[in-house]
């Protein structure tokens, strides 16, 4: 697939990484000629420098017979007009913008053919609030996906001393929770995958990934660790777009506090929030987090634009005394640094972000992806389509799919059913089929694998 990506930024790298990887054809367009340069130097891509909505810049980009623009760049008005402008001078089929401003995305009728033709809106303020929200929903996960409009749902967790399956194989979870079927994805122990099999043991420490229905979720998580308290309070580190989105999504269900340093932007958010309690301040003020009582705190998230100080405040809320803290980090090697020992979990904007796109680069009928463990694994949701004679898996047992090492079918969602995926399981057309990768390099056997051919031998 031929692909140009706008914005040599955070995410327009991170994007680069993921794409170049799985033999596409990368144009990379910015006008910072340094940081071109140092992507070409690592990447097996094309760089095109200028601006990225002029006409004549795509046209150098390979506008005319690309099949795909994602714009990324740190102007919403520039990712909008690019769009405009590849659709009327390049007729270029998919068009993606990442669009931050609330004041744009709240008026649907501008995103049309008839006026910025634009077929996917990347928010990150969204995904990060849609995804602090799941974590916040399930105390003690590291993680949670949502898969099939939330009816199924991935959960990450690290196994601790006090969890019945602790010590035990995995094939005990089926008797020990006999009404709430479950499926364990993969294990990483370590930092190194390993593929669960019915007589892997589960030890101390290990990071669990599993699949359930949502609502038998919290039972799975009970057999790994002690299960935490509902959440009642949280302290949001950080006014900006997330901190905000954040507020209004939990306004009404937790006691929210929210903390910000600039007079006119805590000013705003007092007017706008309704529940929340707005407080003017520097969140990594010891004083101001004790006053606050930071040690009856269930969540301390940390969402300023400075990850520094993101980490240094949630460090702080930690050693204070706060039940669990969240950090906003973009570089990766600031996660291995800090996450688990000195902050509970760490998010990445450009992770829930890349996962978005990959939807809409993959082939064949998929309609989520998420990518896991910093870009090395991925889970998939994939429609089947066709018969037996038509496809690779439809009117087939699982155990007759020849899916590569590392990839299992963890559930299936036929309809308002959630089937969790066993051996003899058959898929069928029209079933949503949740993959999870240990290694993402696997992925394009896996799309052939759900794509529909005229003949199939």
């Amino acid at each position: 697939m031929k692909i140009i990506i706008l914005g040599a930024g955070q995410v327009g790298s991170s994007v680069a990484y993921n794409l170049a990887s799985e033999f596409n054809d990368i144009t990379v367009v910015d006008a910072d000629v340094s940081t071109l340069q140092e992507l070409q130097d690592k990447l097996d891509i094309r760089t095109v420098a200028g601006k990225a909505s002029y006409p004549e810049v795509l046209s150098r980009a390979g506008a005319e017979d690309a099949d795909m623009i994602i714009a990324v760049t740190n102007s919403d008005e520039t990712n909008m007009v690019a769009c405009q402008v590849a659709y009327t001078l390049f007729h270029t089929p998919t068009k993606i913008a990442r669009v931050r401003a609330a004041e744009y995305l709240s008026q649907s009728k501008l995103f049309s053919h008839d006026s910025f033709p634009i077929d996917v809106l990347i928010s990150p303020e969204q995904l990060v609030t849609d995804y602090v929200q799941r974590l916040i929903e399930h105390p003690g996960a590291l993680q949670v996906l949502d898969f099939a409009d939330g009816r199924v749902q991935l959960v990450a967790v690290r196994a601790f001393h006090d969890g019945p399956l602790v010590g035990h194989e995995l094939r005990d979870l089926r008797t020990q929770l006999p009404k709430a079927e479950a499926r364990v994805a993969a294990i990483f122990r370590r930092g190194s995958p390993i593929i669960p099999e019915g007589d892997t043991i589960v030890e101390v420490d290990d990071e669990v990934f599993f699949v359930a229905a949502r609502e038998h979720i919290r039972a799975v998580m009970g057999e790994l660790r002690k299960l935490d308290k509902p959440v009642k309070r949280i302290i949001l580190a950080g006014g900006g777009n997330i901190g905000m989105r954040v507020a209004q999504a939990l306004e009404h269900r937790y006691q929210v506090k929210i903390i910000d340093r600039d007079r006119d932007r805590t000013r705003m958010l007092s007017e706008q929030l309704s529940k929340t309690i707005v407080l003017l301040g520097d969140a990594a003020d010891e004083e101001l987090l004790l006053e606050e009582n930071i040690e009856n705190t269930d969540v301390f998230c940390a969402l300023t634009n400075d990850e520094e100080a993101n980490i240094l405040s949630a460090m702080l809320a930690k050693r204070l005394g706060a039940r669990r803290v969240v950090s906003l980090i973009n570089r990766a090697s600031y996660v291995d640094l800090v996450q688990r020992d000195a902050i509970d979990i760490a998010l990445s904007p450009q992770q829930a972000t890349i996962g978005s796109l990959l939807t809409h680069v993959r082939r064949g009928d998929v309609v989520a992806v998420h990518s896991l463990r910093r870009g090395a694994a991925e889970a998939i949701e994939a429609i089947a389509h066709g018969d037996p004679s038509t496809s690779k898996v439809v009117g087939r047992m699982l155990a007759e799919i020849r899916l590569p090492p590392g990839a299992t079918i963890e559930a299936i969602v036929r309809g308002e059913d959630v089937i969790i995926a066993h051996h003899d399981t058959v898929i069928q057309s029209g079933d949503h089929v949740i993959i999870f990768l240990i290694d993402k390099r696997d992925v394009a056997e896996v799309e052939r694998l759900f794509q529909v051919g005229v003949t199939f031998l």
